[in-house]
């Protein structure tokens, strides 16, 4: 009596196993719900990537149109091919494009340079080392992070004047050298957490300094936070306009968002065209960086966040 009292109270399927004594049978699922919800699913996802892409198609679609038709249809199914646009758009500006692509890649090595240099040798000082005001400096570094380019910009400028440094890639390059972006130290310190420090102490009784942990121990464990480092420098130095603006006039000088906007003309028809087919040219490096380190940049990121 009692059992079957307690299997009243119980659930439906205890029930089930104490009465008949076999295990509950498991509940009917439909079989075509799961396959429709993820067709569903990846139907909207498509449609919301092509949404997000449809300006890039556009652009791509336009820079193969002739410069008249651009405006006339917002469609992305050209007429007509126009590669020409591409051969006229590389010799347009009073230098070959490959000139200004070259100045941009210059500019973008030497900032990725004096970013991993700089930024990984502040951020093993923040993580490992005992210093006095630790705290205080690492929340000035993080204050400095919302202090918009626009505030430092007169000051650099009166700067890099007074060392005649205007009119070349030293202002853009000089200043990564000193560790100045603090985005990329605080990704750093935040790996650098995560890396157990029994391999320091480890180190340390072998008779290693500070110098060689780094070396040999941090910086090839650092390597997702190094590679996330240099493709968020790579695609911030290569789109970047205003500071590039600041300091180089020389049309010799000029990087691929300075020719890109030497494309507009005031006084004269635009050529559209040709400057969208040097847009889609400009954007083939940032393509393949990302295409080919993406691995380390999602693992970067994800790792940064453990501690």
């Amino acid at each position: 009596m009692t059992k079957i009292d307690d299997a009243a109270t119980a659930s439906p399927l205890a029930t089930e196993t104490i009465v008949t004594g076999r295990p509950p049978r498991s509940p009917r699922r439909n079989p075509f719900r799961q396959p429709v919800t993820s067709v569903v699913r990846h139907t909207l996802l498509i449609a919301l990537a092509l949404l997000m892409l449809y300006p890039v198609i556009w652009m791509v679609v336009s820079s193969l149109r002739p410069n008249d038709e651009i405006f006339r249809d917002p469609t992305i199914i050209p007429d007509s091919f126009e590669v020409s646009n591409y051969v006229d758009g590389w010799n347009a500006l009073a230098y070959p494009f490959n000139v200004y692509m070259w100045n941009s890649a210059v500019i973008v090595i030497g900032c990725i340079v004096g970013n991993l240099v700089s930024c990984s040798m502040a951020a093993y000082a923040f993580a490992r080392l005992h210093f006095s005001g630790k705290r205080f400096w690492f929340a000035v570094m993080l204050l400095s992070i919302m202090l918009p380019i626009h505030v430092i910009i007169v000051p650099q400028y009166v700067l890099f004047s007074q060392l005649g440094w205007v009119n070349t890639f030293l202002p853009l390059i000089v200043p990564k050298l000193l560790a100045t972006d603090a985005f990329f130290i605080f990704l750093m310190v935040q790996f650098i957490r995560g890396i157990p420090k029994e391999l320091d102490e480890a180190a340390r009784i072998d008779g290693a300094g500070h110098p060689r942990i780094f070396l040999q121990i941090i910086l090839p464990l650092m390597i997702p936070a190094l590679a996330t480092t240099a493709i968020f420098t790579f695609i911030w130095t290569w789109n970047d306009f205003f500071s590039q603006l600041i300091f180089l006039t020389k049309p010799e000088l000029y990087t691929v968002p300075l020719a890109l906007r030497s494309f507009e003309d005031a006084q004269s028809s635009t050529n559209y065209a040709q400057m969208f087919a040097m847009s889609v040219v400009s954007l083939i490096p940032i393509f393949l960086i990302f295409l080919f380190g993406q691995k380390f940049l999602i693992k970067g990121i994800a790792t940064t966040g453990i501690k």
